[in-house]
């Protein structure tokens, strides 16, 4: 694939030759997923049935992800573009309200021909982009048309927080305008009569432990430079895992003040559309177990 031949789909621009070796996200020339299915643990408007893809690799290496498995280890099936054109269609058929691509960034190329084979052969569900947030306009150019929803983490504003988390220095810088250009596409979230998302963006924001401030500057920016009207999410199922242990300060999970701290800053910014998790108890429980089933 002549895309991969000086890789630069993402931010970090590697220009590795993924046909022969591995990039930097961990991706090679062929796709590569760990799990399909239908997935109940989303946002309300998109979790009636989401029709769920999960991509092995990522572009960035958050010390607590939570999909650390197939994110970081690389644990994932090798498969063809055929064969991902018909895992689309499969959960069209199982009853998916949407198609949920989760982690796509590395597979761009790839998940464009599928698409263009699942839809000669009906796929018609919306269709959506689920990701870091950490992403090249130009390779988000490219989706313009094929994508319906795009469901973007917005991680960090402050680079220092950034670094020590996920190893990059520019998140803020790159996913404020990848964010732009989503909205660009595809506008404010439109929803059927049964409340389920058919196009538009839902900007995600994970609350991480001692994180406050910078939770509190991430959606400033957001009200600023979109709108009150956008839907946002507001995140709480932060645990540690992986090597959040190493970092004393996230080796836990986010407390009741600290969350209290975040809805009344949304509150006071008047944000008028979107989500806000409570605290749970075992949110390590929502982790898919990936089995390689599709």
């Amino acid at each position: 694939m002549k895309e991969l031949e000086k890789c630069e789909l993402c931010p970090w621009k590697c220009r590795v030759n993924r046909n022969q070796f591995l990039g930097r996200c961990g991706a090679g020339k062929n796709i590569k997923i760990a799990l399909a299915s239908l997935h109940y643990f989303e946002e309300p408007c998109i979790s009636g049935k989401s029709g769920t893809v999960f991509f092995s690799g990522c572009n960035l290496k958050c010390v607590y992800c939570q999909n650390y498995k197939i994110s970081h280890l690389g644990y994932g099936k090798e498969i063809t573009i055929e064969h991902l054109a018909d895992v689309f269609i499969s959960q069209q058929e199982k009853g998916a309200n949407n198609l949920n691509l989760v982690t796509p960034t590395m597979y761009v190329p790839h998940i464009i021909s599928a698409l263009k084979i699942a839809k000669e052969k009906g796929l018609h569900i919306p269709v959506i982009y689920n990701s870091s947030g950490y992403e090249s306009v130009e390779t988000l150019r490219l989706l313009d048309g094929y994508i319906d929803v795009y469901l973007p983490d917005f991680k960090y504003y402050f680079s220092d927080i950034a670094k020590k988390y996920s190893s990059v220095s520019n998140y803020f810088e790159i996913t404020s305008k990848a964010i732009l250009e989503m909205y660009h596409q595809v506008g404010n979230a439109v929803f059927d009569e049964n409340g389920m998302i058919q196009k538009g963006i839902i900007i995600r924001h994970m609350i991480l432990p001692d994180c406050i401030e910078n939770s509190k500057k991430v959606l400033e920016w957001i009200k600023e430079n979109l709108s009150n009207q956008v839907y946002i999410s507001i995140m709480a199922q932060y645990f540690p895992t992986y090597k959040a242990c190493e970092y004393r300060e996230i080796n836990r999970k986010i407390n009741q003040d600290e969350l209290n701290e975040v809805w009344n800053f949304v509150e006071k910014l008047g944000f008028e559309n979107g989500y806000i998790q409570e605290l749970g108890e075992h949110e390590e429980e929502y982790v898919p177990d990936f089995d390689l089933s599709e």
